[in-house]
């Protein structure tokens, strides 16, 4: 079943080449690219039921073996992330076309849009399967020009302006990323991630320091990690609500995937993942605090976003079992949560006229049915018992204690106090927007109504965001028997060389 694994990458970007040709028929291409994505997530499923039961899924591109040719492999980890993106680029989709950007709105060109998003999709697949390094740096590369495409769709000054930014910033990290490729090249005479994992051991202390560092560097501006954070909040808000929702699911993942792929197989208990648990301490406080500052909601829940990669980097840099696999529980709940909240604020948007807190109120009156698709993922992402943001923040928290170091301890302590100041920020956004009287700006009770396009996506991503509760058992397994995978690198040798690691 090899043939399985290009699947998710070739799909879409043959959906792409289609939908560009048959710009000006608006009905074709949203079949054309919702039966890509719609075949995309079933491959995706079915690549995670092989590979839990028969491991690793090798396929050597052209025919060129490895280490010599390009492979893609999908191991537990990567068909995990392609089922949850897969799940959350159908949804953001359905609400796209139900807000009217595919329909020739002036924000959205029709001959643009969905080729782009379909080949921003391919992009992140493409990342999740690469067995290289290089192959890797053009999964990233594909995300950039498709995102910066989406981020300036209508071409006003503010997208421009924002877009121009996270061009500037993203150019920097594949520069970073670009030269560390030709400095680990240069020093093992390979990119191939798996004979990569038994020639770095070779090399001295100070070299392999440098070669994880300048790794870090670059994947930690892409997965917005701080103090390399701040262009997220000024880039994310100004795009439209399905753009903002696709990117703060999916695109900062890609940077944190990438960083548990590489020092997990790369770099297995390098000096540094003291770095790792003080940037996760930091980005979890900073953000937070910046997010209850906010009063314009997108803003805030950008700064959300930066504040819960900490988490993240919290479970990987304590490099035990038990911490990856409740940071891989804890990346699914993420992107599923995270996009849900945003596509409910593009629904706030519509209905009240505004994200500005200032200029909202009474929301739960006029709209129950918005008010719920945002309070179950709002206190899902403050970790409020039984939903999975608790689940996956408990079993941060029970290995940062088994840990018992200084450190993990603090991480515990900035985990808990994170987690109560998003449930306040949440709770002023509640206040404020939902249950004070209607502000005099907004539209009438009978005007704003949102399209039912654009709440049975959100709707739908708000159950299944409660579904990872009730199937958390059974994902923690997956987590856990992923975590083992990521920690024995001789097996994932074995799969891709056909022979142990040296």
């Amino acid at each position: 079943m090899t043939w399985l694994v290009p699947l998710p990458v070739t799909i879409p970007l043959l959906g792409a080449a289609l939908t560009l040709m048959l710009a000006g028929r608006p009905r074709a291409q949203r079949t054309i690219s919702l039966t890509a994505l719609t075949a995309t997530l079933l491959v995706s499923a079915a690549l995670l039921a092989l590979t839990t039961t028969g491991g690793p899924l090798v396929v050597a591109v052209g025919g060129w073996a490895a280490p010599l040719g390009i492979v893609l492999v999908a191991d537990e980890l990567a068909a995990l992330m392609l089922v949850v993106s897969a799940a959350v680029t159908v949804c953001v989709l359905i609400y796209s076309i139900g807000q009217g950007m595919a329909d020739g709105h002036e924000e959205t060109p029709l001959s643009v849009y969905h080729p782009t998003y379909l080949v921003l999709t391919a992009g992140v697949t493409n990342a999740f399967l690469a067995g290289d390094l290089f192959n890797l740096f053009v999964g990233f590369e594909i995300l950039l020009v498709a995102s910066y495409v989406l981020l300036t769709l209508g071409g006003t000054e503010n997208r421009i302006r924002a877009g121009a930014t996270y061009v500037v910033v993203s150019l920097l990290s594949s520069v970073i990323f670009l030269t560390a490729i030709g400095l680990i090249y240069a020093a093992t005479g390979t990119l191939n991630m798996a004979q990569l994992a038994g020639r770095l051991d070779t090399l001295p202390d100070h070299l392999k320091l440098v070669l994880q560092g300048m790794l870090l560097l670059a994947f930690g501006i892409k997965a917005a990690v701080f103090p390399l954070s701040s262009w997220l909040p000024d880039s994310y808000p100004t795009a439209p609500a399905p753009v903002t929702a696709v990117f703060a699911g999916l695109l900062t993942k890609v940077g944190v995937y990438a960083i548990i792929r590489t020092e997990t197989l790369l770099f297995p208990g390098g000096r540094a993942t003291v770095v790792l648990l003080v940037a996760a301490l930091l980005t979890m406080l900073v953000g937070i605090l910046g997010a209850v500052a906010q009063s314009d909601i997108k803003r805030l829940l950008s700064f959300t976003l930066v504040s819960h990669i900490g988490y993240l980097l919290f479970g990987v840099g304590l490099t035990s079992r038990l911490g990856m696999s409740s940071a891989i529980f804890y990346v699914v709940h993420h992107i599923t949560v995270q996009t849900t909240l945003f596509l409910a604020a593009g629904l706030i948007e519509k209905r009240g006229g505004s994200t500005a807190l200032d200029r909202l109120g009474g929301l739960a009156r006029l709209n129950p049915v918005l008010a719920i698709a945002f309070l179950i993922p709002a206190l899902n992402l403050a970790g409020i018992p039984p939903f999975s943001g608790f689940i996956g923040k408990l079993g941060l928290i029970e290995a940062g204690v088994a840990d018992g170091g200084p450190l993990a301890w603090l991480l515990v302590v900035g985990s808990v106090l994170t987690s109560l100041l998003t449930l306040y920020a949440i709770a002023r956004v509640w206040n404020l927007a939902f249950w004070r009287a209607p502000h005099p700006s907004m539209p009438a009770p009978d005007a704003g109504r949102c399209p039912p396009m654009m709440v049975v996506p959100t709707l739908a991503l708000v159950t299944l965001g409660v579904a990872l509760t009730v199937v958390a058992g059974p994902l923690f397994e997956v987590g856990d028997q992923a975590a083992g995978d990521l920690r024995d690198r001789a097996g994932y040798a074995q799969a891709v060389l056909g022979e142990e690691t040296p």
